[in-house]
């Protein structure tokens, strides 16, 4: 079953090229909104809390902080309207879910870059 499962990903499903990234990255991903009968592309730029999955179902989740209030987003790698993601830098973090970054705030809420 697993194999004709992976056959079907493989086969059917378009594969994007994006960069790899990994929690603690800071990344800008572009989307396409759809509104009436008007396109238009978007930009969420924030970090990755977590990277979820794998292969046609993984999906990523991104923070971003407007104002004081703390933004999540979680994206399907494999949705049609993501059109590119820029990888802006990369953080130094110890977890692969960094759920702990919710309840920091201010200089507390920044992540090392990796070099």
């Amino acid at each position: 079953m697993e194999a004709l499962l992976k056959y079907v990903q493989d086969e059917f499903i378009e594969k994007k090229d994006f960069p790899v990234f990994y929690a603690g990255d800071t990344i800008t991903v572009y989307y396409e909104i759809k509104e009436g009968d008007k396109t238009r592309t978007q930009f969420f730029k924030g970090v990755v809390i977590q990277v979820n999955g794998a292969g046609a179902t993984k999906t990523f989740t991104i923070r971003k902080m407007s104002g004081t209030i703390g933004v999540e987003r979680i994206f399907p790698i494999n949705m049609p309207a993501l059109q590119k993601i820029e990888l802006n830098k990369r953080g130094k973090v110890r977890r692969s879910r960094i759920y702990y970054f919710r309840g920091l705030t201010g200089k507390k809420a920044r992540i090392k870059e990796k070099r």
